[in-house]
């Protein structure tokens, strides 16, 4: 039985639970290519551009220097993947149950309508991919961004997954609308996998057309950049394509379907790979396959494990619990639920992947739940600690098939560490949002009283700590909140209000060699003042619905820089309280 997370400590307020408040067979890729693309009528074609020269070729110095002003030097690679990992010998493209393989090689399927490059990530460009800004501008990118062709040594793949989604095993899933293009290594030595999302059907395709369309597009592109900004490991978005393609969705899995216009990202990470990569091996008894795919990915992404350790596995999963626990702690620092936490939606590198019906909490509310299906809350942001254990308890069953009895109980020790290494990252993280130095006693029950008078007046999470960073001590000394600090007045209507600023006041004086402008300095650090609020995602997309995309332009700007204040962001309200249209806005389900 899975353990829930339970900690220790009373609180300061009578009856309150403090967990409630934390808890929230190998093919040659030059075959496989030579024998895919002439029979794949409809699909991209083949964009041939030259090979780029090695790193060594053309000088350290040189490649460092320069960023490619066109694509005629730069390819990707699917070497890395095909030389160790098996592909699906069944070449067709067709939805199939499929078997003894990670791939299915799947080309894109190109748009038809006019394509429109509507957003770009100058950082992920330039940073990652080694691509002046102006490339972008191309028509040879635009074709690769939207699915229309493929450039040289790349062979598009679909990877086979399973899962367990809202606590049930759901089978094969699979990248049911995503294309694996390859793999970039840039100038820093960095590998990047690049895949397309709403590119097309695949073999795991289910009952579903294969696209994207630009409402959940918007939110992907707009999130996931926002998240790196905030400093939580999660994908990137380098692009985002519209095009006029009719697709149907019933975006709230009430009945209502609507026509809606099919979008592409291009999405970046360092491999996309999750629980569920590894559960429908385990479930189908392909252990060898299972061992094959935890050596490449331990030996690619995991370097403090040696692959040669004979307890590998235990240790893979060690690191994999702790990341866990370091991703959910962090999520709940900036208020962010994902939604849809199924084991297929959650890594094994622990970053944020998937991005869904995911919704940053404005009132502080713990159950709080950003997903319209998910009627059991089962995702509500009070609850992730907790499925972090459900789905790394699937993970070590998955594992415990090739583990000996020694190994098995180790990683089950191992997985009941889980919520003291939770709690003490989740600790670490909002004592540093409230500006603490140094250990006391009773910090715990300073950050529970905080969050207990919050959920009560529901106040806003963002603001509150937002607005702590930036009040003096003077001005909290003598309750004089002024008018501009809206969240904290909301908090400041409640009766133990004056007892909670007692105590944090007298605990900030425990801070050794501080000063209260340091505090502030030092807190304006971790508390951002602008997060994807659901009504400004809201905002930006209905402009986008109207092709005015100034918005999302506008958003991409200042998520970029969430802790500086931003005068148009201002303007824009983005720091001021959800107005009174967006209050009852619901996330969108379908995408």
């Amino acid at each position: 039985m899975t353990q829930r997370i339970r900690f220790p400590f009373c609180c300061l307020i009578r009856g309150l639970a403090f967990p409630r408040l934390l808890l929230f067979g190998v093919t040659c890729p030059s075959v496989v290519c030579c024998l895919l693309l002439p029979d794949l009528e409809g699909s991209a074609h083949l964009l041939l551009l030259s090979r780029n020269k090695s790193k060594h070729e053309l000088g350290y110095c040189e490649t460092k220097a320069k960023l490619a002003l066109s694509l005629d030097f730069w390819t990707l690679s699917s070497e890395n993947l095909l030389a160790v990992l098996p592909v699906d010998p069944v070449k067709e493209n067709y939805v199939r149950k499929v078997k003894n393989c990670i791939f299915s090689i799947a080309v894109p399927t190109p748009l038809k309508s006019r394509v429109r490059l509507v957003a770009v990530s100058k950082e992920v460009l330039e940073d990652i991919l080694d691509l002046d800004l102006s490339v972008s501008e191309t028509d040879d990118f635009i074709q690769l961004v939207s699915g229309e062709k493929i450039v040289s040594g790349s062979i598009p793949l679909a990877h086979r997954y399973g899962g367990h989604q809202f606590g049930i095993w759901a089978g094969q899933l699979g990248d049911g609308r995503a294309h694996l293009l390859g793999t970039y290594m840039n100038r820093q030595g960095e590998n990047w996998e690049l895949q397309l999302k709403g590119s097309g059907k695949t073999p795991y395709s289910r009952n579903g057309d294969g696209r994207a369309v630009l409402r959940s597009s918007v939110r992907e592109f707009l999130c996931s950049e926002a998240m790196h900004s905030l400093r939580i490991p999660t994908s990137r978005v380098a692009s985002l394509v519209v095009s006029d393609d009719e697709v149907w969705r019933d975006q709230f899995y009430n009945g209502n379907i609507v026509k809606e216009r099919g979008a592409v990202v291009l999405r970046v990470a360092k491999s996309w790979f999750r629980i569920g990569s590894l559960e429908i091996l385990a479930h189908y008894g392909e252990l060898d396959l299972l061992r094959t795919l935890l050596d490449f990915i331990i030996r690619e992404h995991f370097p403090s494990v040696e692959v040669a350790e004979p307890n590998r596995y235990v240790d893979f999963f060690s690191v994999v619990v702790s990341e866990t626990a370091q991703l959910i702690a962090l999520w709940m620092s900036v208020g962010f639920a994902h939604g849809v936490c199924n084991t297929d939606n959650f890594s094994l590198l622990s970053i944020t992947i998937d991005y869904g019906p995911f919704g940053f909490m404005e009132a502080y509310n713990p159950d709080f739940v950003p997903n319209t299906s998910d009627d059991e809350g089962r995702y509500k942001i009070g609850n992730q600690a907790n499925i972090g254990i459900f789905n790394l308890n699937k993970l070590l069953q998955a594992l415990n098939p090739i583990l000996d009895p020694r190994q098995r109980q180790l990683a089950a020790q191992i997985l009941e560490g889980y919520p003291v290494l939770y709690y003490t990252r989740f600790r670490e993280l909002f004592k540093a949002k409230l500006g603490l130095l140094g250990e006391t006693k009773g910090d715990d029950d300073l950050i529970a009283f905080l969050l207990h008078l919050m959920e009560k007046t529901a106040a806003d999470f963002t603001m509150t700590f937002r607005q702590l960073s930036e009040i003096t001590q003077s001005q909290l000394q003598e309750l004089n909140i002024p008018q501009q600090f809206w969240a904290l007045n909301m908090i400041s209507k409640h009766k133990l209000f004056p007892a909670w600023v007692s105590q944090y006041l007298l605990r900030l004086k425990s801070n050794v060699n501080d000063s209260d402008s340091e505090r502030r300095k030092r807190m304006t650090t971790v508390n951002p003042r602008y997060v994807l609020r659901n009504w400004m995602a809201e905002s930006a997309v209905r402009k986008a619905e109207r092709n005015d995309f100034s918005e999302v332009h506008l958003l991409q700007r200042v998520l970029r820089h969430p802790f500086q204040k931003h005068s148009a962001a201002e303007k824009a309200g983005y720091s001021s309280p959800t107005p009174s249209w967006a209050k009852d806005l619901k996330v969108s389900c379908s995408s």
